[in-house]
């Protein structure tokens, strides 16, 4: 299949200016690696609309095909741990930043960025799920892993009308918790509690000034935000409490007292998801397939096509995407 020819969504800085356009290309554009996958789907995550928007400094290389995750068929392989006809996964590792990414309709990678697909999940749904849902499922692990049980405290998810907060909310109702879903869209409450939501609070619940200490509410909290907000929740955390920050939408920079830390014992970790061990993976996706209901990513999940992500970009990067954004890179 040398001579065969693949689209992708490029982006290229010149002297000249800065272009977003579909190209057709030949496979020997594709960089080296051992395993060559036919993309079925990727996702348009905010780190995306960066990228494509030029709204951040994303990419590391020109030209570039953006896309930090997909999903897809191998079609070629070097290793022994892939065949030709298997279906895999593929987030993080540098992929759409520094390596050619997802918005691409052929991609040649390192075989251990890659992840089998787990029974029960199709190409779609996977990436229904994608970086967003990886991340997510990470931080609940991580909440549990750190002594959370389902109990009479509640759970809250900032930024929950989001990816990683969509599927945060999903993923802890379905384990039992009690959870609290915050947003600055009000009017995307029913959807939350169609997750699972047991409540929908204001996100000015945490980035209004407040009390140093206040009454103890939250045994958890996956924050998706950070700035004012992931300052703002430790606020009411309880005796023992864990947060699990892993976003920065909301800024770079927060503060807190140090109360909640030394008089209740608080505990903040933070969640990374981009070189994350295949082990730890493997067990997040596996974790997914099962409690994950495919209606309920269903109804997270909005699907576009290759030439729309242009448009998306602007909207998620304004804040304006609900849930999960798939982009179905060969229609």
């Amino acid at each position: 299949m040398s001579d065969e020819t693949f689209r992708a969504l490029v982006v290229e800085e010149s002297a000249t200016g800065r272009s977003v356009e579909l190209r057709d290309l030949p496979l020997a554009s594709l960089p080296a690696g051992e395993v060559l996958v036919r993309v079925a789907y990727s996702t348009l995550n905010y780190k995306d609309g960066l990228a494509v928007t030029g709204k951040g400094k994303i990419l590391r290389m020109n030209p570039m095909a953006p896309g930090i995750d997909f999903a897809g068929t191998v079609v070629e392989s070097a290793s022994p741990d892939y065949r030709p006809g298997d279906e895999v996964i593929l987030t993080g590792w540098g992929v759409g930043e520094r390596f050619w990414g997802g918005f691409s309709q052929l991609n040649r990678v390192k075989a251990e960025w890659l992840v089998p697909l787990p029974a029960g999940l199709s190409l779609q749904r996977a990436m229904a799920l994608g970086t967003a849902g990886l991340t997510a499922m990470l931080c609940v692990l991580a909440l549990e892993g750190h002594g959370l049980e389902a109990g009479e405290r509640e759970v809250v998810v900032t930024g929950a009308a989001g990816g990683v907060g969509s599927v945060a909310v999903a993923l802890l109702a379905k384990a039992g918790y009690r959870v609290v879903a915050s947003t600055g869209r009000p009017d995307e409450a029913d959807y939350l509690k169609a997750l699972g939501a047991s409540e929908v609070v204001d996100r000015a619940t945490f980035t209004a000034p407040g009390k140093p200490l206040e009454r103890e509410r939250w045994a958890g909290a996956v924050d998706t935000v950070g700035g004012a907000t992931l300052g703002g929740i430790f606020r009411a955390m309880a005796y023992h409490g864990v947060v699990a920050a892993c976003g920065n939408a909301g800024g770079v920079d927060f503060s807190a007292s140090v109360f909640p830390f030394i008089l209740r014992g608080v505990r903040l970790i933070g969640v990374d998801s981009v070189l994350v061990p295949f082990a730890e993976r493997q067990v997040a996706w596996q974790r997914m397939a099962r409690d994950l209901d495919p209606a309920l990513i269903d109804q997270m999940t909005e699907v576009i096509a290759l030439s729309d992500v242009p448009a998306y970009s602007e909207t998620i990067t304004n804040g304006r995407v609900r849930g999960r954004v798939v982009v179905d890179v060969n229609s």
